[in-house]
C-alpha cells in the first residue's frame, strides 16, 4: 500500500476530475491530518461541510484540525451544538474533552470524556487521562450544573453553521433588511433595549425555488454565530392528536434554552395554511399553537431569531403576517447580472478554471435561480469529466464550457412568476406583493 505523502498527489489530482466527490475530499483530508499538515487538512474539511453539512467524518476531521492547530474556540463552537444532538459520536465527545481541557475547563473536560468512554469504552487513554486528572475539579463540583437541551429523538437538530454572507452571493437588499432586524440587534444589544426593542422577531422570505432562501437563512446564523435549528414538515406533523402541536412547543422550547438561536422554518405554508381552506379542526389547532408560540405567550422569545421561507405565500394564514410574527416579508427574487456573476465566481471556487469571463456567463443566464445556475456548472463538469476519460487527461473548465451549458438550461422559475403575477395582480390586499409586480415591470 503506498504510504500516506504519496497518495496525496493522486487524491488531489482525482478531486479535480470529481470535485463533488465527498469521500476522496475526506480521505485526503484525513491523510492530510496523518502528515501533519492540518492547515491543509481544514481546507478539505471545510470543503467537504460546505457540500455536506452534516458528514460525521468530514465534522470530526474539522474538530481535530482545530485542535492540533491550537484553535480551540473554533473547535469548541463546532461541537457545540453537535453534542445536543441525539447519536452525537463517542469521538466528538472525547475531542470537546481535550478541547475542555486545553481551554483551561477541566470540569467540563471530565464530564465530556465520561460521555465519550461511556459510549466507546475502547477509547480510553491511561496517559491522557492523568493528564485531565491533574487538573479537574472535584466531581462533586460537577453537581447541579445543567446540560444544553436537547430535543428529542426524530425531531429537528441543533447546529452551529460553518457559512455567513461571504457564501451568499448577490442579496445586498436581503442582506442589509436582517442586518437591522437580526444582526444589528445581537451585536449592539445595548442600543436595542435603549428604545425599548427586542432581540428577535421574524422574517418571511419567499419567492420562486432555488433562490437560496434555506442557504441565506443557514448564513445568517453563520454570520452572527449562533445556534440553527431547520424545521421541516416531517419535524412538526405527528398522525396523533395533540403530538404536533407538543412537537412545535418542543422545538420552540429548545430554542428558547440556546439563544441567540435562529429558527428556520422550510416550506412554512404546510404549518400555517389559511384557516378558512381546512376542514379539519386539527390543523387548526396546530396553527393556534404555531401562533401562541410566535408570541410567546406564557414564556420569553428574546433571542430567538424565526426565518421562514414559502414558495407560495398567498397560501398562509393572514394572522401570521401581522406586526410581532412574520412583520417583515421579503421577496426572495432570482439573482440580477452582479448577483449571478458572483454565484458562479462561488460555485467554481474549487474547480479548475482558466480565463473566465464572468460577465459574459452572468449574461447569458438571465433570468436563472442560484439552484439553475450550481445545475449549469455540475453540467459543464460533466462533460468536461467525459472528454478527460477520452483524452486521458484532465482539463480547465473555460468560459466557452460554461456557456454550452448555460445555453442548453432553462430557468426554472418562469412557472412560478406565472402563478405569482395573478396574486401579484388581483390579489394583493395591503400591497404585500409589490415587489413581485416590480421585478415584472408591471
Amino acid at each position: 500500500m503506498p504510504a500516506p505523502d504519496d497518495l496525496i498527489p493522486s487524491l488531489r489530482e482525482a478531486l479535480q476530475l470529481t470535485p463533488g466527490n465527498l469521500s476522496l475530499r475526506v480521505h485526503l483530508g484525513e491523510l492530510l491530518l496523518q502528515q501533519g499538515e492540518t492547515g491543509e487538512a481544514e481546507k478539505e474539511f471545510r470543503q467537504a461541510l460546505g457540500q455536506s453539512p452534516g458528514h460525521e467524518q468530514a465534522r470530526l476531521g474539522l474538530v481535530e484540525s482545530f485542535c492540533r492547530q491550537g484553535k480551540t474556540s473554533a473547535a469548541l463552537v463546532l461541537l457545540e451544538g453537535w453534542l445536543t444532538q441525539p447519536g452525537a459520536p463517542a469521538k466528538a465527545f472525547l475531542w470537546a474533552a481535550r478541547a475542555h481541557l486545553d481551554d483551561g475547563k477541566p470540569a467540563e473536560a471530565e464530564k465530556c470524556y465520561r460521555k465519550a468512554l461511556g459510549l466507546d469504552p475502547s477509547l480510553l487513554d491511561p496517559e491522557w487521562e492523568a493528564r485531565l486528572h491533574a487538573g479537574a475539579e472535584p466531581a462533586k463540583a460537577m453537581a447541579g450544573r445543567e446540560e444544553t437541551p436537547v430535543l428529542p429523538e426524530g425531531q429537528a437538530l441543533i447546529e452551529r453553521p460553518v457559512i455567513d454572507f461571504s457564501d451568499v452571493g448577490g442579496m445586498e437588499k436581503l442582506k442589509e433588511e436582517i442586518n437591522l432586524k437580526i444582526i444589528h440587534p445581537i451585536e449592539h444589544p445595548e442600543i436595542y433595549r435603549a428604545y425599548g426593542k427586542k432581540i428577535g422577531g421574524g422574517i418571511l422570505l419567499y419567492g420562486p425555488p432555488g433562490c437560496g432562501k434555506t442557504y441565506l437563512a443557514r448564513a445568517t446564523a453563520g454570520q452572527v454565530k449562533s445556534f440553527f435549528i431547520s424545521v421541516g414538515i416531517h419535524d412538526v406533523l405527528n398522525m396523533y392528536l395533540g403530538q404536533s402541536e407538543r412537537n412545535l412547543h418542543d422545538i420552540f422550547e429548545t430554542a428558547r434554552n440556546n439563544t441567540p438561536c435562529v429558527l428556520f422554518f422550510d416550506e412554512v405554508d404546510a404549518l400555517a395554511a389559511n384557516r378558512t381552506d381546512m376542514r379539519q379542526s386539527a390543523g387548526r389547532q396546530l396553527i393556534n399553537q404555531f401562533l401562541s408560540e410566535l408570541d410567546g405567550i406564557g414564556t420569553d422569545n428574546e433571542g430567538i431569531l424565526v426565518l421562514a421561507a414559502t414558495n407560495a405565500p398567498w397560501h398562509l394564514d393572514s394572522a401570521f403576517r401581522r406586526p410581532g410574527r412574520f412583520d417583515r416579508i421579503l421577496f426572495v427574487p432570482p439573482p440580477d447580472a452582479a448577483a449571478r456573476a458572483e454565484i458562479f465566481r462561488i460555485v467554481l471556487k474549487d474547480k479548475p478554471i482558466e480565463d473566465i469571463d464572468y460577465a459574459k456567463l452572468a449574461k447569458a443566464s438571465e433570468g436563472f435561480s442560484g439552484a439553475d445556475i450550481k445545475a449549469a456548472v455540475e453540467d459543464a463538469v460533466e462533460s468536461k469529466l467525459r472528454e478527460a476519460i477520452k483524452a486521458g487527461k484532465p482539463s480547465p473548465l473555460t468560459t466557452k464550457d460554461l456557456l454550452a451549458a448555460a445555453k442548453t438550461a432553462r430557468p426554472s422559475a418562469k412557472e412560478w412568476f406565472s402563478t405569482a403575477r395573478n396574486y401579484a395582480l388581483y390579489s394583493n390586499q395591503g400591497g404585500i406583493y409589490d415587489d413581485i409586480l416590480a421585478y415584472l415591470k408591471l
